[in-house]
């Protein structure tokens, strides 16, 4: 069948986020054939390149999202009454809550003289919470057809037209608390955001030869990224499978600490609609882990479409590691991870504090890269803790002291690698106040090491029974389990044994791809038959599109292909037959050689 992948920073670029992801999953189905949309998030993104794409790779289409668009397009009269009416449409539904919307909540707990039962499980009358989802919905569709005959809307959505409905909609009765104390400043922030996340209503990705041509569109996350897939199923009634590692609205929630309340409460409120809208317009919805799957259920998706499936990751790199547990200094602890305030390293520092006081001779290796500007300041403020709560010691008095608890970087002499990393130690530390899923962890658990973490996100689901979990911020829990660990080899040795038997079983690359395959077939059976083969009669011809035209490849003769799809007469050809030469841009359809090349 013929994939349509859905990506934003992600897949092709070198530097996106689900990029590994999204390549082990097209590597691991090349029987299938994909075309890959693309949203990039930056410059830097789309300067670094693409990573080598596989041949059942057949072409890639590309659209910024970070540069601003002046499309140069004048709407008439009639469509800028259009804007008008489909944008203050939206704006009205952001206005009210939206799935997950913690300020409206609360109002709707406060309130008195309606029966629980009346409300959702976001705090909302459900029949207002359904009008609202029709609204936005309404308003999202008849944006999308705006954008389609007039060619796009980015300069309609950053015009004084649309931060007019938006102050509208925040001043109408109705509007909840944080909406009606937006100001200018907030308006113009939050327009501009909308325009940025509203970009791919204005890509010219929707025709039958497009993404209307693919059986399936498979969306590597929620939010924006997901919005070419909502419209193609709007357009061409393609099937729509959502997956999503971390949901968009929680991720908003983390991410926005310093804006106005009102921008915050606006943006979550979008996020919070199209989230929902996704969920219902989704054929099949697979959250990485059972914390996502929670978000996802919040914000309105039916269970009935919910299908977990566990990232897939590379279990080679780690199998000397996990075949050799006796290479572990068994009094050395490690923590591996990127470095960060949500890793709460002074914690972990803290605790282990306490650790040296049990176990004198113990030391702890913190292995990873600063993250960013804060990411620098963390670290420093670390190593700072570190002196102070561990004077270096000395073996003699002529000897160099050493403080045991040293920071390092993997790719040295010492440590080239992460599995070098894990295999250092006996046991494997995670002090995260804040995780999705636990990557760093499972890496931990396909060596072989036994694993102290924090009761934070899908921590307690990854290892099941086969490491200690004690809660987050308390650091006297944490070093207690460490120091019980350290005491008892024969127990770490069974935990990290199981914990590997865990990994291997659930977790592996061959385990996702087998679990993706299975669905898209499941999808595709329930699916309705969009493209009929008709014969010199005008009745249907059954076996029309015959098995072998699925069949990916390279051919010299594009006409080997003919009738393939769209009736008789239509040619397509293999995967490798795009070969635009232009710069990759919304517009541009570039072959997945090139690309790679690039």
């Amino acid at each position: 069948m013929r994939i349509g992948l859905l990506t934003e920073g992600g897949y092709p670029y070198v530097s996106g986020e689900a990029g590994l992801w999204c390549d082990r999953l097209v590597r691991g189905l090349e029987h299938h054939e994909f075309d890959v949309y693309a949203l990039s998030r930056s410059e830097r993104e789309e300067d670094g390149g693409w990573v080598p794409l596989p041949p059942q790779v057949g072409r890639v289409r590309t659209a910024p999202l970070w540069e601003t668009v002046d499309d140069g397009i004048v709407h008439g009269r009639r469509a800028r009454r259009r804007f008008a009416e489909c944008y203050g449409e939206l704006a009205t539904a952001l206005c009210a809550a939206a799935p997950g919307d913690p300020a409206k909540s609360s109002e709707g707990r406060s309130s008195e003289g309606r029966s629980s039962e009346a409300r959702s499980s976001e705090g909302e009358p459900e029949g207002q919470s359904a009008l609202e989802a029709d609204r936005f919905a309404s308003a999202l569709y008849g944006l999308a057809e705006l954008a389609r005959d007039e060619g796009g809307l980015p300069t309609a959505l950053r015009s004084e037209t649309a931060v007019r409905a938006l102050e509208r909609a925040c001043r109408a009765p109705g509007a909840h608390r944080s909406a009606r104390e937006a100001r200018v400043p907030d308006l113009l922030a939050v327009a501009a955001r909308l325009e940025r996340a509203l970009r791919p209503l204005s890509l010219d990705w929707y025709e039958d030869d497009d993404l209307g041509s693919v059986d399936l569109c498979h969306a590597a996350s929620g939010g924006t990224g997901a919005l070419p897939g909502l419209l193609a199923r709007h357009f061409c009634d393609v099937p729509l499978l959502v997956t999503e590692y971390g949901v968009r609205l929680r991720t908003h929630y983390l991410t926005e600490p310093d804006s106005s309340p009102a921008i915050r409460s606006l943006l979550a409120a979008f996020h919070g609609r199209l989230a929902a809208e996704t969920y219902r317009r989704a054929a099949v919805i697979t959250p990485g882990n059972t914390h996502t799957r929670r978000w996802q259920e919040r914000c309105g998706a039916d269970r009935a479409k919910l299908r977990t499936v566990h990232p897939g990751m590379d279990a080679a790199p780690f199998a000397e590691a996990g075949e050799s547990p006796e290479w572990a200094d068994p009094q050395t602890l490690v923590w591996v991870g990127r470095v960060e305030p949500a890793k709460d390293l002074v914690s972990l520092l803290h605790a282990f504090a306490e650790v040296r006081r049990a176990e004198p001779g113990s030391r702890l290796r913190i292995v990873g890269a600063p993250f960013g500007p804060e990411g620098v300041a963390y670290l420093a403020h670390c190593k700072g803790l570190a002196a102070q709560l561990f004077p270096d010691e000395a073996d003699g008095p002529h000897a160099v002291g050493r403080n045991p608890v040293s920071f390092e970087e993997t790719g040295g002499p010492e440590l080239p690698s992460r599995a070098d990393a894990y295999a250092s130690g006996a046991l494997v530390v995670l002090s995260s106040v804040v995780e999705g899923f636990p990557t760093g962890l499972v890496e931990a658990m396909f060596c072989g090491r036994a694993t102290v973490s924090t009761d934070v996100g899908a921590v307690v689901e990854a290892i099941g029974g086969t490491g200690l979990v004690v809660p987050p911020r308390n650091p006297r829990a944490l070093a207690e389990a460490c120091v019980a660990l350290l005491r008892d080899p024969e127990r770490r040795e069974r935990l990290g044994a199981a914990a590997r038997a865990r990994a291997l079983e659930l977790f592996t690359v061959e385990q996702n791809i087998t679990a993706f395959h299975g669905i898209y077939l499941e999808i595709l059976s329930r699916a309705p038959v969009r493209r009929v083969v008709l014969d010199g009669a005008g009745e249907p011809l059954p076996f029309g599109v015959p098995a072998e035209a699925h069949v990916p490849g390279r051919w010299s003769d594009a006409t080997a292909r003919a009738a393939a799809r769209g009736g008789p007469g239509a040619v397509r050809t293999g995967p490798g037959w795009a070969t635009g030469g232009g710069p990759v841009r919304a517009t541009t359809a570039v072959s997945a050689a090139e690309g790679a090349s690039r």
